[in-house]
């Protein structure tokens, strides 16, 4: 695409594009106040945990506490590795889709680095690098997974074609 067809898009395509991008990097930031803690998450998921499955011990509940803002961490920021995907994707239309993973790995790492520095300053917060490498194999597994459907679907067309 050439730089003049890009610029005929205009601004309202470019918004389109990067919007969800920019979605995502707000709902992290919102996550990371100190008013998203586990220690003030702890109440409202738990109420929700025991009205879904009933009584849960204090014990127990800490475990499942811990795994639901694990499993937050991994689909969080899969769904914001796959905004990245998607906005390099149009930005760069004939790049690899290696290339453009790549370019959303990085954006998600950045994130997620940000995010957990920027954590480790609060008082009730927590950084940790693990947590990182969990945000980065949650978008890079969700990343995996459009290609692989992407792909099935471009042979079942190609297939159907010949």
């Amino acid at each position: 695409m050439s730089s003049s067809t890009r610029a005929a898009r205009g601004p309202w395509y470019w918004i389109g594009v990067w919007w969800p991008v920019a979605l995502g990097i707000a709902v992290i930031w919102t996550e990371s106040q100190q008013f998203m803690g586990a220690d003030h998450t702890t109440g409202p998921f738990r109420v929700v945990w025991q009205f879904l499955f009933g009584h849960v011990s204090d014990a127990r509940w800490e475990i499942i506490h811990h795994y639901i803002r694990k499993t937050g961490h991994f689909v969080g920021y899969g769904l914001i590795g796959l905004a990245w995907l998607r906005a390099w994707w149009h930005t760069l239309p004939k790049a690899k889709f290696l290339a453009d993973a790549a370019l959303a790995m990085l954006g998600t790492a950045t994130m997620a680095s940000l995010d957990e520095w920027h954590q480790s300053f609060l008082p009730n917060r927590t950084s940790s690098v693990l947590d990182v490498l969990l945000d980065c194999t949650g978008a890079l597994a969700m990343m995996t997974l459009v290609y692989v459907v992407v792909r099935a679907k471009r042979e079942r067309r190609l297939a159907r074609a010949a």
